[in-house]
């Protein structure tokens, strides 16, 4: 203690340029370590939660194509599904309106029973135009058969970016927490850390795209699956796509000759 009754630094015995010296050093190390800390990638990191209006307007997209679909396409009742999907839409929106900031295990089953029941339609729609079409009962009428094909195609896309979308790295809840270093996709910013930007963290449009990209080219193209489920499940997709695309294109290049 000085005779002012103030605390004496552990350097006060040194000359003064000494003590500034030190003094940056220390403001130095701490700063360093912000950096570091924020030099970490945020998929591995806590982050902010995630938009839900990007995965709702999907979702909306995806059963307004269910009901643009020709009604021998459809279930029997051609309403039903969609109507269950909208109610499940609403209450998952009404919890989260815009940021996925509410978690509870029957919001993440509610959530999961959406992206079934939407898979379930396309599927069932899928299935019914290649018995139609390899029956020869799909018509002569090129136009509406190939935008049967694109309806079941582009909510085939959606179906399963949201399957990726719920289920990688624990789903968005569980990686917006950092909780699972090892994901079930490498995207090309997680194998290049030193060109990608360090807030990126995947959200649902970059597994919108995966989706997009794995049902146009029947196989991955820049981002890897890594688990077994995934690899079973991009395998899935591309299968539907490429049974649909090439069942559909024939026939409609038959009519039109």
């Amino acid at each position: 203690m000085s005779d002012s009754g103030e605390p004496v630094s552990a350097h006060a015995h040194l000359p003064f340029h000494l003590q500034r010296r030190l003094g940056l050093l220390g403001q130095t190390g701490e700063q360093l370590a912000r950096e570091a800390a924020a030099a970490i990638p945020a998929w591995l990191r806590s982050t902010a939660p995630e938009n839900r209006l990007p995965v709702t307007a999907a979702v909306l997209v995806a059963i307004g194509l269910q009901l643009t679909l020709p009604r021998q396409l459809s279930l029997p009742q051609r309403e039903l599904l969609p109507a269950l999907e909208l109610l499940l839409l609403v209450a998952l929106s009404w919890a989260n309106p815009v940021r996925l900031d509410r978690e509870h295990p029957a919001l993440r089953a509610a959530s999961r029973m959406l992206v079934g029941l939407i898979t379930l339609a396309n599927a069932v729609s899928a299935a019914l135009l290649a018995e139609r079409l390899v029956a020869g009962q799909a018509g002569q009428d090129a136009a509406l058969l190939l935008r049967a094909g694109a309806s079941i195609y582009l909510t085939n896309i959606i179906a399963f970016g949201l399957w990726y979308w719920e289920y990688d790295r624990g789903g968005p809840f569980a990686r917006r927490r950092g909780q699972r270093p090892h994901g079930d996709f490498l995207f090309p910013q997680m194998a290049a850390l030193e060109t990608a930007d360090p807030d990126w963290e995947p959200r649902f449009l970059d597994y919108l795209y995966v989706s997009f990209t794995n049902a146009t080219a029947f196989s991955p193209t820049d981002t890897m699956p890594l688990s077994r489920w995934a690899k079973m499940l991009m395998s899935v997709q591309s299968a539907v796509s490429l049974i649909t695309v090439a069942l559909v294109l024939a026939r409609a290049v038959n009519i039109l000759k």
